[in-house]
């Protein structure tokens, strides 16, 4: 969720021509100003995205209260919009799971030639994905997975774990290279009970294992702005001095570092999670105690209207051997700091 991921690791140039796993975050192609979400990617060079057999695509995503989630939402339609032959069709946004899985089935009823589902738990959804993939519609199952194989076609999605690592690295690095021993470091959750929080937070574990670091604190902070506050607020209190801390969410960031200013605290180094333009303008500024962030991004929505696309039309990826789109695809994470900010302004989503 922010709920992954900007990265010199992603797809963006273009699935029906490739699976390029070099280029990067929320978006894809320079926009002049970036906004909510930036430009989904222009259609690659390839005979992949010349016009075939008209198809439909059903997608379903949570509600867009979050930064990360609405540029999920926006960046899908938008590449949909790039084809002449795709007919894009998404059912209502919603956090309820029963609504969630009405909306699916209603696209079931539909027949469409493939569906892209974001779910608000996967294991709450499984049933209905499986339904789906019964009925013959091939299913892109976009980051949250679904714990059945048989209930997608093909996954795609953020690296969580990567993410912890990301963050544990630049944190035990920098602790270390300033000779600290025994550093507090805490840590900002989003969800705990999501599987996606527990792999992010096992990643920055173990990395900070490697230097001999552990978490003194966590909490989680629902990938709110105002939990964000909340909690940060808490562990401040808490702790009267911080070594390090990673937040795993730059949108709920908002609220921690609003706390972190009130606060008057700046004796400590933070991380981000997600690749927020937000974030991106303060580890530019050089004077905020936020001094990266580690991507998780919502291109991954453009990618997978393009997996869709080429499932249902019997397609393949063109720079790869194999006839078929690969069953995983896994996208890898970086971290923007204030020596490579720049590359990554222009692909930040809006907080």
């Amino acid at each position: 969720m922010s709920e992954n991921v900007a990265r010199r690791g992603f797809l963006v140039g273009g699935l029906g021509g490739a699976a390029l796993l070099a280029a990067g975050c929320t978006s894809n192609e320079p926009a002049a100003a970036p906004s909510s979400a930036a430009a989904a990617p222009a259609p690659a060079a390839s005979g992949n995205d010349q016009p075939g057999t008209k198809v439909t695509i059903g997608f379903s995503a949570p509600a867009a209260d979050h930064g990360w989630i609405a540029a999920i939402a926006k960046n899908a339609e938008a590449t949909a919009k790039q084809y002449s032959d795709v007919d894009f069709k998404p059912v209502e946004p919603t956090n309820d799971i029963n609504q969630q899985i009405s909306a699916v089935e209603s696209l079931i009823a539909q027949k469409v030639n493939a569906l892209v589902i974001l779910p608000n738990d996967g294991q709450q959804l499984n049933q209905v994905a499986l339904q789906a993939t019964e009925a013959g519609i091939p299913v892109i199952n976009l980051d949250r997975v679904f714990p059945d194989k048989l209930a997608y076609r093909t996954w795609i999605g953020g690296d969580n774990y990567g993410m912890g690592v990301a963050a544990g690295h630049f944190i035990g690095k920098q602790l270390k290279d300033k000779g600290v021993s025994n550093p507090v470091i805490v840590e900002i959750q989003g969800i705990a009970t999501l599987p996606l929080t527990q792999d992010r937070s096992k990643g920055f574990a173990d990395a900070l294992k490697t230097y001999g670091f552990s978490v003194t604190a966590k909490q989680d902070a629902k990938f709110t702005v105002e939990t964000g506050n909340q909690v940060a607020t808490s562990l401040l209190q808490a702790h009267k001095k911080i070594d390090a801390m990673w937040n795993h969410d730059d949108d709920q960031g908002v609220g921690v570092l609003a706390a972190i200013k009130e606060a008057g605290r700046d004796e400590f180094i933070m991380v981000g999670g997600a690749g927020s333009l937000n974030a991106m303008k303060e580890i530019q500024s050089g004077t905020s105690v936020l001094k990266a962030t580690v991507t998780y991004s919502p291109t991954m929505a453009s990618s997978a209207i393009r997996l869709a696309r080429l499932v249902a039309q019997g397609k393949g990826m063109s720079d790869l051997v194999e006839n078929s789109v690969p069953q995983s695809i896994t996208l890898a994470s970086e971290t923007i700091t204030k020596d490579n900010v720049d590359k990554y302004l222009e692909l930040g989503f809006e907080s």
